[in-house]
């Protein structure tokens, strides 16, 4: 079905971010129709494309062939707290109507001090019974990290787990050994060849999938039931036709444990979808989506990349990748 989709006629956004996030701040990406809606093709700049073809799988089947029927009809959220002030981290946090924070650490190397003061005012936005979980991107040696994992947890009155401390499965693994709260893999569960050999390595007690960066819905769930692990479906910074993909990820999941990273619309000035079906978290909830919504035609053109020189650089790139993908004949 790959040769009804309407590559040509893809359309190019950029929108602004509210905040810094992953050294960006404008998010952009394609949209491309195929006959059973709309797909998200949105790998971040500095990825490959043999890394970006997984993403466009992800759109292929989301606009050809759709998703598995969930198990569920919604799913907890958790919010996302950049790294911003305290006095912005608890607004954020008291805002969200989620009752789970994912609190963004470790953004330079002299940040524990910031971290800290952020950790605890959203430790004060959600009270006592809120969950927070802390993200550090994989940036910390083994020592740094069990040293700052032990503050995190103090500060934060008990973490409910850390995201990725260190980069490789076997640092992830020695920081296991020497802490008490739970480690969650995501980059390495992303990078493994095997996902299974961050369970067996004892490496993580949860795992973060992204169904973009993975291939689709239905390769995710192999890679959930390879890793053996209770998992939380997290977004890859899509838009609401992007993140209806990783909704229908968390809602086809055998068991979900903990609550998703899918509210990350909040660190965009906008969206391609209106409301009310725009993918913003209601009292902590999302709904999963059975269909992809349909963006709406006047934030397509409010949203379009208008650069000449940035459109030609993603058609190119499309390009590219759909060979890499074996999805580069005429349509």
């Amino acid at each position: 079905m790959a040769n009804e989709i309407d590559f040509d006629g893809a359309r190019i956004y950029a929108i602004p971010m509210r905040t810094r996030f992953r050294n960006i701040t404008v998010r952009e990406g394609m949209l491309i129709e195929g006959p059973a809606g709309w797909g998200e093709f949105c790998p971040f700049a500095d990825y490959d494309d043999t890394v970006s073809a997984a993403w466009l799988a992800t759109t292929i089947e989301q606009c050809t062939v759709g998703w598995p029927e969930p198990v569920r009809d919604r799913i907890p959220i958790n919010c996302t707290v950049p790294a911003v002030d305290p006095e912005r981290a608890r607004e954020i946090a008291a805002n969200s109507g989620c009752r789970t924070a994912k609190v963004k650490v470790a953004d330079h190397p002299e940040s524990l001090t910031e971290d800290l003061a952020r950790v605890e005012a959203v430790r004060d936005a959600l009270g006592p019974d809120g969950a927070i979980r802390v993200d550090a991107n994989g940036v910390w040696d083994v020592d740094t990290a069990v040293s700052h994992i032990g503050q995190l947890d103090k500060a934060a009155s008990g973490l409910e787990y850390v995201e990725q401390p260190c980069w490789t499965v076997e640092e992830l693994a020695a920081v296991r050994r020497q802490v008490e709260v739970r480690i969650a893999a995501d980059e390495s569960i992303r990078r493994a060849e095997d996902p299974l050999r961050v369970a067996v390595a004892g490496a993580a007690d949860v795992a973060v999938i992204k169904c973009t960066p993975l291939g689709g819905v239905r390769r995710s769930l192999e890679v959930a039931e390879a890793a053996g692990l209770p998992c939380v479906v997290s977004s890859a910074l899509e838009t609401s036709i992007g993140l209806a993909a990783q909704l229908a990820l968390a809602g086809a999941l055998p068991d979900l444990d903990f609550a998703c990273g899918l509210g990350t619309l909040s660190l965009l000035e906008g969206d391609l979808v209106a409301d009310p079906q725009s993918l913003r978290p209601t009292d902590g909830y999302l709904p999963v989506p059975r269909t992809p919504p349909t963006p709406d035609p006047t934030l397509l053109e409010a949203y379009q990349l208008t650069d000449p020189d940035r459109a030609a650089w993603w058609r190119d790139r499309l390009a590219r990748v759909r060979a890499a993908h074996g999805t580069n004949r005429a349509d």
